[in-house]
């Protein structure tokens, strides 16, 4: 039984990596979509005016292009999984210092900006280090920082 359990914790584990591997190639190919239709736009253009370029020519040029697009979109890849740092999603798990104790409304400076913030779990004293776990409005929603 042990086993068993065992295994399907690292089944579970190991698909996670493998989805978000896959998630993000599927991105990467959206995202060359457009250097594809530019491509074939060129190859027509140069259709139409009926330029001859030499095979070996055609080769090299079309695998330095290949390469450097696919080396550009792979350095984009890190992009996908940063932290969102604006907006209100930008404010969740930030930390900040307790300046009016939360009982349950006071304020909280965070960045050195004063924000009203209602804790979620107790009242919160003064100095004390919090996390923000939410937003209500211009309200943040608050909790002890965990040590």
């Amino acid at each position: 039984m042990r086993g068993m359990k065992l295994i399907s914790m690292f089944k579970k584990d190991n698909t996670k990596p493998i989805r978000r591997t896959v998630t993000d190639w599927l991105k990467v190919l959206v995202l060359l979509l457009d250097d594809a239709a530019a491509l074939l736009v060129v190859i027509l253009v140069i259709q139409f005016f009926k330029i001859r370029i030499p095979l070996p020519v055609a080769i090299v040029v079309g695998l330095l292009l290949g390469t450097f697009v696919f080396m550009l979109h792979r350095a984009i890849i890190p992009s996908f999984h940063r932290r969102i740092v604006t907006g209100s999603e930008g404010m969740i798990g930030g930390q900040g210092r307790v300046v009016e104790p939360l009982t349950p409304v006071g304020a909280v400076t965070i960045s050195g900006e004063r924000w009203k913030a209602k804790s979620v779990d107790e009242d919160i004293e003064v100095d004390e280090d919090v996390e923000i776990v939410g937003l209500d409005g211009l309200t943040l929603r608050v909790k002890h920082k965990e040590q």
